[in-house]
């Protein structure tokens, strides 16, 4: 029973923290295209997304992966048989990529907050930021739920078959925004 408990504050986590990144790296897609405002209005723009990145990041995002990886490790504590199955190693090597995802968020704003133009990116780049949370959340989802009846290249092959489609979704949205559809 404390298992399902554990898996039940797990996955609250994970829903807040996926969440808090996609709301987060939209926020940094919308400080990109506040460039595009007239210059006047330009600076207050982006000095309020700088303040929502912050907050997304501080409330949002850090207590939600806090969330994650401890009662994650507390499930594992509790049901330690599960470190012996492949899945969960994949599991847990993405997971550590989507932490490094989440401290290059923290930089990103970082950088935008002291007007650094480097690792500063376009909208449209920003847009293709926002979906690699998506990859991770298919591919984890899918490792948690399938476990061993996966085989892993078939999911690292769907995923990467998933991510081909979403840039081409957000070239086609670029393109139907810049009226070229």
């Amino acid at each position: 029973m404390l298992h399902l408990y554990l898996k039940s504050i797990h996955i609250i986590g994970f829903v807040s923290w996926f969440a808090g990144l996609f709301y987060l790296v939209r926020m940094f897609v919308y400080y990109a295209e506040a460039d595009q405002k007239p210059e006047h209005l330009r600076e207050a723009f982006k000095q309020e997304y700088i303040q929502l990145q912050k907050r997304a990041y501080k409330i949002i995002c850090n207590p939600a992966m806090m969330l994650t990886w401890t009662f994650g490790i507390l499930m594992l504590i509790n049901s330690p048989y599960f470190l012996q199955q492949s899945w969960l190693h994949v599991k847990l090597t993405l997971l550590v990529l989507l932490t490094g995802y989440h401290i290059f968020c923290k930089k990103t704003i970082e950088r935008l907050e002291k007007g650094e133009k480097y690792m500063v990116f376009n909208s449209f780049q920003y847009r293709l930021l926002n979906e690699l949370p998506t990859l991770f959340l298919v591919a984890i989802v899918l490792l948690a739920v399938v476990k061993n009846l996966l085989n892993f290249l078939y999911l690292f092959g769907g995923v990467m078959a998933f991510g081909v489609l979403l840039f081409v979704a957000v070239k086609a949205y670029k393109k139907h925004r810049e009226g070229k559809v």
